[in-house]
């Protein structure tokens, strides 16, 4: 096995410093006074951002060790460091004086950690470590509130990620026997000579707790009631990062491992693909809870990112780049429509209504947020979109572009049925939502800096495309 380069891991180690620093300064410190650790954690989410960009231009990386560090680890790295610190932003409008916020930032950044050791994994043993550490402090996050909603979520969140965790643990011994090792460079030698029925059967079961991280169907039940039920910091920091690092995990196992087996692997992420956008849309339809929609949202957006999983085992140039840089814009818009309902405190699409009188910024970056999820020229879900259709095209899945391109354009409906309210007259609901419910500063602010954002990646589509 290749040396892993130590160096390399350095954004990893200063996650992992800043988590126990954070748990041991919280321990230390008045619980009047918490707001201490969200200045370590935005610290420490500063100094592995910057390192990463070091890294990534000097071109430093490494394979070995069950872990590859490449320029798919860099830009999730960026990804999940920027998604953590906007998330952190946002917690600071209501979790300020919170008792408890020092365990609040040190779930987030071990949730981050494993998130970003899914995308970089290249040994399913090392997959399912990094799956565990990406999931059990969600769990927790979930039910932070300790209310009903929330204590309910948690509970079916557990369960569901439990018996994902299993499955996966299930695959990854079942591929063991079927290629003698769990390192993805000795499963692809391994694999096409070993009984394609085992070899199917763990990788479905693998497959399972990845989707269960990305929110995909099968296994999306949990992202409704999470979403509805989990404080809105939490439910756009689940419904966001975790994607990043489950899709890029998907795509690296089947890229390096699945290519040559005898498991017709495209054919079945493009079924899941369209599955996910397909029922993710229907869900969506006639949703009247913003954050419910917003889930149901992000369930079809994981079937958009998953063409480029279909289309890696045609050769697909544009899949890899494509996908990262989806993943990022995916990112901005979703972060800023959850910073939206954050900063208003609302719940319902009517709530919504009559915003951009009282409030012109927050309007425009909502409608700037939900069309970059539509996928709106000129944003960047616009380009991601665009660049996975080209791939599916190339990797002969011409059914799976026209089946997005339909869902895409049928996705429009629910997104213009919470934007057109936005320039009607208030009305009484949400005029007693401005009255009683003040916006929040800090959410404010990530809001228009994620509507930016999205403009600005769409713009400059062609020189960060370049980069991946």
């Amino acid at each position: 096995m290749e040396e892993m380069n130590t160096i390399a891991l350095l954004p990893e180690m200063v996650l992992a410093l800043a988590s126990v620093g954070a748990l041991l300064l919280g321990s230390w410190t008045p619980r009047h006074r918490q707001g201490r650790v969200r200045l370590l954690a935005v610290a420490a989410l500063l100094v592995a951002l910057a390192v990463t960009v070091a890294f990534a231009v000097a071109g430093v990386g490494s394979h070995g060790g069950g872990y590859a560090v490449d320029a798919a680890t860099h830009a999730v790295r960026v990804a999940v460091f920027a998604g953590v610190l906007a998330t952190v932003l946002l917690a600071a409008d209501t979790l300020d004086a919170h008792p408890r916020a020092s365990e609040f930032h040190v779930l987030l950044l071990l949730g981050a950690l494993g998130t970003v050791a899914l995308a970089g994994a290249d040994d399913l043993l090392v997959l399912a470590v990094a799956y565990l550490l990406a999931s059990i402090p969600l769990y927790a996050l979930v039910g932070f509130a300790k209310d009903g909603a929330g204590t309910e979520a948690a509970l079916k969140f557990f369960l569901l990620g439990a018996l994902s965790g299993i499955l996966l643990l299930t695959g990854t011994v079942l591929l063991l026997g079927a290629g003698g090792t769990t390192g993805y460079a000795g499963l692809a030698s391994a694999l096409p000579g070993a009984p394609g029925a085992l070899v199917a059967v763990g990788t479905v079961a693998v497959l399972a707790g990845l989707l269960f991280k990305a929110g995909g169907v099968p296994l999306h039940f949990w992202v409704p009631d999470v979403t509805e039920g989990s404080p809105v910091p939490v439910a756009a920091f689940v419904t966001t990062v975790p994607k990043i690092g489950a899709l890029v995990a998907l795509y690296r196992l089947g890229d390096q491992v699945l290519a040559g087996a005898a498991l017709d692997w495209a054919l079945l992420a493009a079924i899941l693909s369209a599955a996910s956008m397909t029922l993710g849309n229907l869900g969506a339809f006639f949703q009247t809870d913003a954050r419910r929609l917003l889930a149901y949202s992000t369930v079809s957006q994981v079937g958009y990112l998953l063409m480029a999983v279909a289309a890696v085992d045609g050769g697909a140039d544009l899949a890899r780049p494509g996908l990262l840089f989806y993943l990022g814009a995916y990112l901005a818009a979703n972060l800023g429509a959850f910073a939206v309902v954050h900063a208003l405190r609302a719940r319902t699409l009517e709530e919504h209504t009559g915003l951009f009188r009282d409030h012109p910024w927050l309007a425009l970056s909502l409608v700037v947020c939900l069309l970059s999820l539509v996928g709106t020229p000129p944003t960047a879900v616009f380009v991601g979109k665009l660049t996975l259709f080209t791939a599916a095209l190339e990797a002969d899945l011409g059914w799976l572009m026209v089946l997005a391109a339909a869902n895409t354009l049928a996705s429009l409906f629910y997104y213009l049925r919470w934007i057109l309210p936005l320039f009607r007259p208030s009305r009484e609901a949400r005029e007693e939502v401005e009255r009683a419910r003040p916006r929040g500063r800090w959410s404010t602010g990530t809001a228009v800096t994620a509507a930016a954002v999205s403009l600005g990646m769409g713009l400059a589509a062609g020189p960060v495309l370049a980069l991946f």
